[in-house]
């Protein structure tokens, strides 16, 4: 997919935001009804203190009691139904824009799921969440507030400018025009607002990220006794967010003090204009309390547009940072006319493949030819950086290939579907992850519709059952977050009992048991031989020694596979494998 420059304006992040809100077009619309009689209610006031006023001066015997209590109950029953239109507005109407939120939280989290390798690379994990969580937030209330509080502001102008006129065209057209230029002095305020408000969701993005890292990383904080280095990091971090803050609330008082300023000029404009219109009789008394009253009334509304302007930018961007998450490139997808792949007997083909990662563009390896027969055992051995990893990496289409094609059986991987292809490759890696659940859930995560029964077979296929009785709570004991209740033995067996489960015909080792000591080494050696009986087996070596008994041992180096043959083959030979093995040897140093 092809990722093309967006637009960053106001309108553009609208425009992409209403399918979002047109799935709920019919609460919105029934939202903004009951915001209109809100209104109207208000501006319903200044009209009975009208009529009032310009009844008792002109003639105070038609101001009878039934004519004020006839008065007072309509007001009443306007009052009820403003009590009403209010309850569903902040109930139904919130819950819409949590809905809305709710939403775009999802689809946010289906793209990231999408999204490859070289993204998450590159991205911190702190700000992704900060998007998917504090952004969206703050959509919950600008996706209600936003329509909602500018209808109610246009009918409250509209309908006052309509009903001032029918006092006063001169004195309305005087007031009013305070308004336009009340806008041209705030807007470039607003944008300053928004401009900051984007650097403080960065930084709190910043400050997440230093946060997990620290936290995810605190025994070797405390190993190395880093702890006060450590505060010293976030101190800067959290300093940094401090300025910001202090920049938005600089430009949030430049914004109120501008307003208020307004607030002051358009009162004074009523109380002289309007006191010289009453001395000259050119408006009535009634008409001038009626002014003064919708004065309030539209100043009650622009501080609640001035209040809203706070959310409103905080809303923009959480909106902005999150198509920043969609618009980022879907790098592996599956095509069109995309297939399963199914019945795998295991055959994989590489045919003149290249690749260099797409960010970087380092060349790691170029124009590789290999063919692993069904039901194979492959070693990969070769110095750090040699492309062991990143050849395995692309059969299950982690990265796509630079140049050339990898074919499973004949099919060309590029033409199946990621679940199919990704589904028949079982991976058992060095840096094992275990999500925070029970054993079971663990274990299940290679199949999920698994029974209870499979999952203790596989277990016992691992060699884990045995450790996982002994668990305070057996196959429902709680195992931390990222496994950290376990010993690396028996987080790694977990792992393997989850590809058992999974039950993959094309097997891929990196470097699975590097990280263990002698005995739990010895252990998922064994389990590891069980796994790969009748499946093809790619196996990243780090003990030579582990891999004296492979079908096929491939050495990689800068010129990609430099040699290739059994491991007595490789040591005739004389070459780079025999020397990796007498330097392994004396040093008495796994390789």
């Amino acid at each position: 997919m092809e990722n093309t420059k967006q637009k960053s304006g106001f309108g553009h992040f609208i425009k992409r935001f209403w399918p979002y809100m047109s799935r709920y077009k019919h609460i919105l619309i029934f939202d903004l009804f009951c915001a209109s009689l809100t209104t109207l209610c208000e501006l319903a006031l200044p009209q009975i203190m009208r009529f009032i006023t310009n009844t008792a001066m002109n003639s105070a015997q038609l101001l009878t009691v039934g004519t004020i209590l006839r008065l007072g109950g309509l007001y009443f029953i306007l009052r009820v139904i403003d009590a009403a239109a209010n309850y569903y507005m902040q109930g139904i109407g919130h819950i819409m824009g949590s809905h809305i939120e709710t939403d775009m939280r999802r689809d946010a989290f289906a793209h990231l799921q999408k999204l490859s390798h070289t993204y998450y690379s590159n991205t911190k994990v702190g700000q992704i969440m900060g998007r998917i969580t504090n952004d969206l937030f703050d959509v919950t209330e600008f996706s209600h507030h936003c329509p909602e509080e500018f209808f109610i502001a246009g009918i409250k102008i509209v309908v006052s400018f309509v009903i001032l006129c029918q006092s006063s065209v001169a004195l309305t057209l005087i007031l009013y025009a305070c308004i336009p230029l009340m806008i041209l002095c705030c807007i470039p305020i607003n944008l300053r607002l928004r401009a900051v408000f984007r650097n403080q969701r960065q930084q709190i993005g910043e400050l997440n990220a230093r946060i997990e890292d620290s936290l995810l990383g605190e025994r070797v904080v405390k190993a190395f006794a880093n702890e006060e280095m450590e505060q010293k990091k976030f101190e800067k971090d959290n300093q940094t967010f401090l300025n910001i803050k202090k920049q938005s609330y600089y430009a949030m008082a430049t914004f109120a003090t501008t307003t208020r300023l307004f607030d002051g000029l358009m009162y004074l404009v009523v109380l002289i204009a309007g006191g010289l219109f009453l001395v000259n009789g050119w408006i009535a008394a009634g008409d001038f309390v009626a002014y003064m009253l919708y004065v309030t009334t539209l100043l009650a509304t622009i501080r609640r547009i001035i209040e809203f302007a706070e959310q409103f930018q905080r809303g923009m961007t959480g909106i902005e940072r999150f198509y920043e998450i969609m618009d980022s490139d879907i790098e592996i997808f599956d095509k069109s006319d995309a297939k399963d792949l199914s019945k795998v007997e295991g055959e994989i083909r590489f045919d003149n493949v290249s690749f260099e990662y797409p960010d970087d563009h380092n060349q790691v390896f170029t124009n590789v030819n290999l063919t692993i027969r069904p039901g194979e055992k492959l070693a990969l051995v070769g110095p750090s950086g040699g492309g062991k990893t990143t050849l395995c990496n692309l059969i299950p289409r982690f990265y796509d290939t630079t140049d050339g094609h990898i074919y499973i059986d004949g099919q060309d991987i590029q033409d199946v579907t990621l679940k199919s292809l990704r589904q028949s490759i079982g991976i058992v890696q060095q840096d094992v992850y275990l999500f925070s659940g029970t054993v079971t859930e663990n274990i299940l995560y290679g199949r999920p519709d698994a029974t209870q029964e499979e999952v203790i077979e596989a277990a016992k296929m691992a060699g884990a059952h045995e450790f996982i009785l002994q668990l305070k709570d057996g196959y429902n004991t709680y195992v931390g977050e990222r496994g950290v209740k376990l010993s690396g033995g028996q987080k790694q067996r977990l792992s393997i009992a989850r590809v058992f489960l999974k039950n993959p015909p094309i097997l891929i080792l990196d470097e699975a048991t590097s990280a263990l000591d002698n005995e739990s080494e010895a252990l998922v050696g064994q389990s590891l031989q069980k796994l790969a009986v009748g499946r093809t087996t790619l196996t990243i070596a780090h003990r030579l020694t582990t891999i004296q008994n492979s079908d096929r041992i491939l050495v990689l180096g800068a010129e990609g596979i430099e040699e290739s043959g059994t491991h007595q083959e490789l040591l005739d030979k004389k070459g780079v494998y025999y020397h990796l093995w007498n330097t392994a040897a004396s040093l008495n140093q796994p390789m």
